[in-house]
């Protein structure tokens, strides 16, 4: 793999512990502003849709300029969102910092899969993209906890400040090691809209919505959950966060090895899964060592379905995937947001801690509801292009392959 990789892994690892380390903050942060955990889960949400909204936007922004030179500006707005968080005087300022953080997340990762993909062979390109991904998984084993653990001892302020210095580290690593390619020449905006009249690519969007939204309805409560349900001590989140993180970097290499020989499969399974293992969570939770396997499983069975799905996009957006790839990380983070309301919406009706795993379930349930849809319809167009007038062998074999 080229070492070009290691500088996207680095970006990936800073704005991943962003991401995820408020999960493990989120009572500290309430205390300190004098808002409930729900109201506090904002900042979860806010977070996910300023990447849904801001990665289409960011993308487009980009156009004029090379791929390198705007990964670069994206990981200089990282770094200013999370120092505003750190700094923040009141709860709404922190949105809003947060808010400017993640415009950076989904750019960063769309443009990154592409260029990912592209410094590989074509049968490789799974791989690559799981690679890029497996600094966002790692964020979770070490940025997360340790950033939970410093949140926890000296305060959360410290802990964003701390991101901030990892995005000067991804900052500098993309100056350095990725490779100044050139913008694309004939390439439009019209082109890269024209990958969303494809049904596969919208699809897979939908699923990765519903699908990594499952995740998210149980992780994002996963410190109350697990110290009001589970009884642990607050302390014990930063370990269980890193279980977590194991998992999910578990997951995204065996999805990422996978998903070139077996895509579709690969998504039958880990979606099923997903959903039986977060509708057992709602058992499990009251438990602390089933409580703490469960984690693992579902950080593993949630990010197996990360590269298969966004490989899914960049094949059937081919000519024109930088936007698609963009916009799939924005349905990962609409499934956050969709997510993290909703699990907050059970919380606050008085179903209990545990009530988002069963919104995860359904979620899940049904982003495989979609993945069997996606595959029946793709037999039948394979099917029907013999008998479609005037297509000869070779046109079809080039359809069928994209």
């Amino acid at each position: 793999m080229p070492l070009a990789l290691l500088a996207l892994a680095i970006g990936a690892f800073g704005i991943g512990t962003t991401e995820f380390v408020i999960m493990g903050l989120l009572p500290e942060v309430a205390s300190d502003y004098g808002v409930s955990i729900p109201t506090a889960g904002f900042l979860v949400t806010g977070y996910a849709l300023g990447v849904m909204f801001g990665a289409p936007l960011m993308t487009v922004l980009g156009t004029k300029v090379s791929r390198k030179r705007m990964l670069m500006l994206l990981m200089g707005l990282f770094i200013v969102g999370n120092l505003l968080s750190a700094l923040a005087p009141a709860f709404s300022v922190m949105l809003v910092g947060r808010v400017v953080a993640s415009l950076a997340h989904g750019a960063f990762f769309g443009i990154g899969s592409v260029v990912a993909a592209d410094l590989v062979a074509p049968q490789k390109r799974a791989g690559a993209i799981a690679m890029m991904f497996t600094g966002l998984t790692v964020a979770n084993v070490v940025g997360v906890p340790l950033g939970t653990l410093v949140g926890q001892s000296v305060g959360w302020r410290v802990t964003f400040a701390l991101v901030a210095a990892l995005g000067v580290v991804g900052l500098a690593g993309v100056a350095k090691l990725v490779p100044d390619v050139p913008r694309a020449d004939g390439v439009r905006l019209r082109h890269e809209l024209a990958a969303f009249k494809n049904a596969q690519v919208l699809l897979a969007m939908a699923m990765t919505v519903l699908g990594f939204g499952g995740v998210f309805a149980a992780i994002t409560y996963i410190a109350p959950m697990m110290t009001h349900v589970a009884g642990f001590a607050d302390g014990s989140v930063t370990w269980l966060l890193v279980l977590f993180g194991l998992g999910m970097v578990g997951g995204n290499l065996v999805g990422g090895k996978f998903a070139d020989r077996a895509l579709m499969p690969l998504l039958y399974v880990s979606l099923g899964a997903l959903s039986v293992v977060l509708a057992l969570f709602t058992l499990t939770a009251h438990h602390k060592i089933a409580s703490a396997v469960t984690i693992v499983l579902i950080g593993a069975l949630g990010f197996a379905t990360v590269p298969p799905l966004q490989k899914r996009v960049l094949d059937h957006a081919h000519g024109a995937p930088t936007l698609a790839s963009a916009v799939n990380i924005g349905a990962f983070n609409l499934g956050n947001a969709l997510s993290a309301w909703l699990g907050g919406v059970v919380i606050a009706a008085g179903f209990g801690y545990t009530a988002p795993n069963w919104v995860g379930a359904v979620l899940a349930g049904a982003a495989l509801v979609l993945a069997f849809l996606s595959a029946a319809l793709e037999r039948r167009d394979v099917a029907s292009r013999p008998r479609a007038a005037g297509t000869a062998p070779a046109e079809q074999r080039a359809v069928a392959h994209h």
